[in-house]
């Protein structure tokens, strides 16, 4: 074998070489996982930071790693191509076409982007100084690639801006969120758990607190033109420590009372309440409007250092109250303490069906269980009825939708107070039991 073949054989196997390092460094550089590079940027992690700046630079380092593939892989198959050629003639160029194919595809292409693919983080910070230094070098060249590309896509009415898609980032996120493994035993709740609380984060801005809201029926609040005596009494009675106080009309609110100034006024009177100065424990009501967003009204609350709103329809009656308390429950969850009033809520029963009270939120089914039922429009499971029956039910009419069977169980007036719940698939099972 002469030197002349013999080199051309060494520089094709150093090119397949390079061929692997640019498929595989492709592979990882645009499969890491950006949030760990950017922790460990944060550490202080160099070559993480490198790898960051790489991507803010997409386009110039795809350029550069569509280049140098392109340019190592042409260039090996025009070498096998020409010494192919000399031993066999005119049948060379087959030859090397497929010798070159299966070459590029099995260890230019296959091999090295499956094992990037396995290892993207690690394998990216390795190799991140070098295609900092080969972007940087070639960027001029890149450059004039772009603009060509650019006019060349221009012509043909192809958009070549990249645009930000928030929306398309929350669903990635989602998405994420979903693909979180889960581990068996007690772990697999908490993990749900996890799960569900990453959700309600990302729902916050698309949720108004007009579906987590007290409603005004079930708001404690106190007549301010009764005697101080009987005011006192009454706040000392309630399990709230923000109670608010209207007068001539409920819709009049004219301040909130906390528990705590209160006792301190008491205290400043020598214990009687009959001296007590009402405008002193009250503070100015904090109206917001019904559409306002939980992610808005959560950082009203953290500006303005408060933790209780009233809230008003577009006509100015009040709606409800929301709380910080209200919000973080959405999150994480229900938050009780000793002196809450456990509220009705849902009762399992043997049959698989559940009995739920008629102010249980869709949001929280939803979550509890793991339902689809439609939330952005109603707020609770007796509103979502009312909606889909087109009247106010009686007592003991069955309904069908979403997948459930609802019987009305209870009803107060115009309220429906308890719903029994089966889903579909349970109830058909149960029968074919029968």
């Amino acid at each position: 074998m002469d030197i002349a073949l013999l080199a051309t054989l060494v520089g094709i196997l150093l090119l397949l070489v390079l061929s692997a390092f640019f498929s595989g460094s492709e592979t990882a550089l645009t499969a890491v996982s950006r949030p760990r590079m950017h922790q460990l940027e944060v550490k202080g992690n160099r070559r993480a930071r490198t790898v960051n700046r790489l991507r803010e630079r997409e386009e110039h380092l795809l350029g550069t790693v569509l280049l140098g593939n392109n340019l190592v892989n042409i260039l090996a198959s025009a070498l096998a191509t020409s010494v192919l050629i000399a031993h066999f003639g005119e049948a060379g160029v087959v030859y090397a076409t497929l010798a070159m194919t299966l070459l590029v595809l099995l260890f230019g292409e296959m091999l090295p982007k499956t094992y990037a693919f396995r290892n993207a983080d690690r394998l990216a910070l390795v190799v991140a100084p070098v295609f900092h230094l080969l972007v940087v070098v070639l960027s001029p060249v890149m450059t004039v690639v772009h603009w060509a590309f650019r006019a060349i896509a221009y012509l043909f009415g192809v958009e070549t801006d990249r645009r930000e898609d928030s929306a398309a980032n929350i669903e990635e996120l989602r998405g994420a969120i979903e693909l979180h493994p889960e581990q068996a035993g007690d772990g697999e709740e908490r993990e749900g758990h996890q799960r569900a609380m990453l959700h309600s984060i990302l729902d916050l801005a698309d949720v108004d607190v007009s579906m987590v809201m007290r409603h005004r029926r079930d708001v404690f609040m106190i007549d301010a033109s009764q005697p101080t005596r009987a005011i006192v009494e009454q706040a000392l009675e309630s399990p709230y420590t923000r109670i608010p106080l209207w007068r001539d009309s409920p819709d009049d609110v004219i301040g909130v009372m906390h528990a705590r100034a209160l006792l301190r006024e008491i205290q400043a009177r020598d214990g009687n309440p009959d001296n007590l100065v009402l405008d002193r424990v009250l503070t100015p009501p904090w109206f917001i409007p019904d559409t306002t967003s939980l992610l808005d009204q959560l950082h009203a609350f953290r500006r303005r250092r408060e933790h209780f709103a009233l809230v008003v329809d577009e006509y100015g009656a009040l709606m409800g109250v929301v709380t910080l308390e209200d919000i973080l429950e959405e999150i994480v969850g229900d938050i009780s303490d000793e002196h809450d009033v456990v509220p009705v809520g849902v009762y399992p029963q043997r049959d698989g069906s559940f009995v739920v009270a008629g102010d249980v939120t869709l949001r929280d089914l939803n979550r509890r269980f793991g339902w689809d039922l439609p939330d952005q429009d109603f707020a609770t499971i007796a509103g979502l009825v009312i909606h889909e029956a087109r009247l106010i039910p009686e007592v003991g009419q069955i309904f069908s939708f979403y997948g459930f069977r609802l019987e009305i169980v209870g009803r107060q007036s115009n309220r429906i107070t308890q719903i029994r719940m089966t889903e579909m698939a349970a109830a058909d099972d149960a029968t074919a039991a029968t």
